[in-house]
């Protein structure tokens, strides 16, 4: 089983959040893609772009944080953060 937390944040308070579980044979790249997918489509969100800083920050710490800077249009939250809680 492959869960990722998806958590919006504005002004250090938790706004909404979510778990997508995942229990196919993809690979983990694209667990992560999928379930980022439907966390955005869930909160009604954009795909946000993913930069070197957040690239790292996943491979490094299975969580990663998108800020302004990831998204095209104006988001009216903090950063959007993701977290691997589960893997096979």
């Amino acid at each position: 089983m492959f869960r990722l937390w998806g958590k919006m944040w504005k002004h250090n308070r938790l706004i909404k959040d979510t778990v997508i579980a995942d229990d196919s044979e993809d690979t983990r790249t694209h667990k992560v893609f999928h379930a980022l997918e439907e966390i955005c489509y869930q909160f009604d969100l954009e795909n946000p772009i993913w930069l070197d800083s957040n690239i790292a920050d996943f491979k490094r710490h299975a969580r990663t944080r998108f800020s302004r800077d990831s998204f095209i249009e104006q988001i009216d939250f903090d950063y959007l953060e993701i977290q691997v809680i589960e893997e096979d």
